[in-house]
């Protein structure tokens, strides 16, 4: 059955960028499980894993305007140090979690550190990048109505791990 909208598929990845691994899920035991059709990953892979079948593995390759999107100029911002908790890797180039005042967190680039303020990069990591997938569809399922209705899959059986 040709993988569509509101199904739960679970498939493994490898993530590359001008050649260079950026993150992978072959190596783990536990692979990635998606609902399709509800932005749960960048839109370029989620057109592409739509109307394969389970079995198949595929590569595709996703430019920035269907993945992270392009990197933004005037996205640099100075913010004090204390929103960064007790971060440790704070030197250029390191990505690391942004306290926000809302109790969430966006996950920033630094470019300067300073002795009380932190200069960032607020695009995300892999904009204007393009993203090359390897992917390998191990299985798919319908979503149960909870999930279409929560906007993301509750795991491999459709259950919550607790």
């Amino acid at each position: 059955m040709p993988i569509s909208e509101n199904q739960v598929v679970s498939f493994h990845y490898r993530l590359s960028e001008s050649g260079r691994v950026v993150e992978s899920s072959f190596e783990r035991a536990e692979p990635l499980h998606v609902l399709v059709g509800h932005h749960n990953i960048v839109p370029g892979l989620e057109q592409a894993l739509l109307g394969r079948e389970v079995g198949e593995r595929f590569n595709v390759s996703v430019p920035p305007e269907l993945g992270y999107g392009p990197h933004r100029e005037g996205m640099v911002v100075r913010v004090p140090r204390k929103y960064f908790g007790h971060t440790r890797r704070l030197e250029p180039g390191a990505v690391v979690a942004l306290a926000l005042r809302n109790g969430g967190q966006e996950w920033v680039t630094v470019v300067k550190v300073g002795m009380t303020t932190v200069d960032v990069d607020r695009n995300p990591p892999m904009a204007g990048k393009t993203l090359d997938f390897e992917i390998e569809v191990l299985a798919a399922r319908t979503a149960s109505s909870e999930e279409i209705a929560h906007g993301h899959a509750h795991g491999p059986d459709g259950v919550h791990a607790h």
